[in-house]
């Protein structure tokens, strides 16, 4: 099985350099770019989803539609995809000294966010999504449109990461990040 992960397009808040976490913002013009181009390369590149899942805010669902427009695959919202609760540190702006202590937070998977949520409660919507997939999809590409928190963790199923690595992990908006797999890895009964 083929899955492959991006990260939806630049939004108003990427651009404004601020967390965003479940405010449920919109793609910025660059953004529509980036997600135009995305689905010009993915039809280039013959990838051929069989289908799409995507988080259910605007920005990856504007995202998917961009793509699933131009190459014609089905598309699933599945919550289990949402951005990552930051809770009292969205909306702060990365030159802030609140976004050091955001920082530091990241470095700790079972800290919760202040009226948030952990890297593991991500994980534990995630990775059951992932070995469903996985299971049911044997020889099939899907494409999934989450966003920059989810997609650390997606990262996380496939490949392990030490601390730091997770850390400095974050793909580009709409970069395409290709997994394969024949076997759920974690959660599989």
């Amino acid at each position: 099985m083929k899955i492959y992960s991006t990260r939806h397009g630049e939004t108003t808040r990427n651009a404004e350099r601020r967390i965003s976490g479940r405010v449920d913002v919109d793609l910025s013009p660059l953004g529509v770019r980036q997600a135009e181009e995305l689905a010009e390369r993915i039809a280039v590149e013959n990838i051929r989803p069989d289908m799409i899942i995507v988080s259910p805010m605007l920005r990856a669902q504007r995202t998917a539609k961009l793509i699933a427009d131009r190459v014609g695959a089905p598309v699933t919202t599945d919550a289990r995809l949402i951005e990552q609760d930051y809770g009292d540190y969205e909306g702060v702006y990365m030159d802030t000294p609140r976004f050091s202590e955001f920082l530091e937070n990241k470095h700790h998977f079972a800290w919760r966010y202040p009226n948030g949520e952990s890297m593991l409660d991500v994980a534990c919507r995630v990775y059951p999504l992932l070995d469903e997939l996985i299971r049911k999809g044997a020889g099939k590409t899907v494409l999934l449109v989450s966003h920059g928190g989810v997609s650390r963790i997606i990262n996380t199923y496939f490949h392990d990461m030490t601390n730091e690595e997770y850390y400095n992990y974050l793909p580009d908006n709409c970069e395409l990040t290709l997994y394969e797999t024949e076997a759920p890895r974690c959660c599989a009964l």
